[in-house]
């Protein structure tokens, strides 16, 4: 299951990590009251389960409580890769030092966890990735060890941060791992991580996938389902324990086990 940005960052900030106050709006007229409430410039994001919402347009700096009002009204209803703008998240604007990259997530091909980290964070990452890979650090780790702090510290390091944001990004990077494994995701996913001109290392974006298998003993995940948006006989085979995956097509196989 795939979390929005707003439910991943309640997640982040119950472990801890450092993340901007937002508030969630379905309208413009909450738009401006959210903006209201945190005083000041704020970001208004489109809250889709799908990257690329900043290239798209979906992600938009208001200076006021009025330009608040204006770029949510511009947002929502936007369509984005397929995905329909239904709230926004409003969230007070970061001065930002420097963007980086972080993730936890599952190694399904090697059987192991893998933690991805660099220094040139932000919208480009694929970019940076496909490009000059070298930029990226891709670094195993053992269920077995895990991530304690010296570990931590060795990824950023791996990932090229500044020495002035290596103990910060350590710390956030511990309490991730401790989200990740607690939460049974498979992916957490920072972009941008950013060092903030106060020096502090926040979470500016977030990315979480909780394992469905999983959700036996974590009940508090059904309250972060997207009912909404759920397909009704998938909703409905899950209710009765069933595994239904609807196809397109008049007919559809699949066939598992031997």
């Amino acid at each position: 299951m795939d979390l929005f940005e707003h439910q991943a960052k309640e997640l982040f900030a119950a472990y801890g990590i450092p993340v901007p106050r937002g508030i969630v709006a379905h309208t413009a007229e909450e738009a401006r009251e959210a903006a209201l409430q945190l005083a000041g410039r704020v970001v208004v994001k489109a809250q889709v389960k799908t990257g690329g919402r900043g290239k798209a347009g979906g992600v938009k700096l208001a200076e006021d409580a009025a330009d608040a009002y204006q770029k949510a009204t511009e947002i929502l209803g936007m369509d984005i890769k397929g995905h329909t703008v239904h709230k926004v998240l409003i969230e007070e604007a970061s001065a930002i030092a420097e963007e980086y990259y972080f993730s936890f997530l599952l190694d399904r091909a090697n059987r192991t966890f893998l933690a991805i980290c660099s220094a040139s964070g932000g919208m480009d990452i694929e970019e940076v990735a496909h490009t000059t890979p070298e930029k990226v650090a891709q670094i195993p780790i053992s269920p077995l060890t895990g991530v304690d702090r010296a570990k931590a510290r060795e990824i950023a390091q791996a990932g090229g941060l500044p020495a002035n944001a290596v103990e910060g990004a350590a710390e956030l990077i511990e309490r991730l791992w401790c989200a990740f494994v607690d939460e049974d995701a498979t992916l957490v996913e920072v972009n941008p991580m950013i060092l903030a001109a106060d020096g502090q290392v926040k979470a500016l974006d977030g990315k979480v996938t909780l394992d469905d298998n999983a959700a036996f003993r974590q009940p508090d995940h059904e309250a972060l389902a997207d009912k909404a948006s759920e397909d009704p006989l998938e909703a409905a085979a899950k209710a009765k324990d069933l595994n239904y995956v609807k196809l397109d097509g008049s007919v559809g196989i699949i066939g598992n086990g031997a």
